[in-house]
């Protein structure tokens, strides 16, 4: 890669090692001597989740040697097994709880739709009631 292709990508490692501070600074910089710049640096923060999430390189280093960890083979066929079915059970568990907590969400939708229905028809009775002399 030439060096006039790679100083993008070599700006962008210098501000993860530096952290959200550095591109901070760097958009606001941005907006000061060519707004465009800044803009452009402002969409790629949120774009790239650099702005609101705690996501560095660092972190996503770590998540890589973990998937990697995981999927690397041991040598021992035994333990290979065991971690592959343990893996694949805590799959499935975290499926099972996304469906469960899916559920709760719908259950309380549900609630929620049911009082504002009862709440809606309690007024219209109220309203549609007798009137007295």
């Amino acid at each position: 890669m030439s060096t006039v292709a790679a100083w993008p990508h070599n700006a962008e490692t210098w501000l993860d090692e530096r952290g959200k501070p550095a591109w901070i600074i760097a958009m606001v910089l941005g907006f000061i001597f060519f707004w465009p710049v800044g803009l452009a640096l402002l969409f790629y923060m949120i774009w790239s989740k650099r702005m609101f999430a705690g996501c560095s390189r660092h972190n996503r280093r770590m998540n890589r040697h973990q998937y990697r960890t995981a999927t690397q083979s041991s040598g021992n066929t035994a333990f290979d097994a065991y971690k592959a079915d343990t893996l694949r059970r805590l799959e499935e568990e975290q499926g099972r709880f996304g469906d469960f907590l899916q559920r709760l969400r719908d259950a309380k939708d549900q609630s929620e739709f049911d009082d504002f229905m009862d709440e809606r028809a309690q007024k219209a009775k109220d309203t549609d009631g007798p009137v007295e002399s």
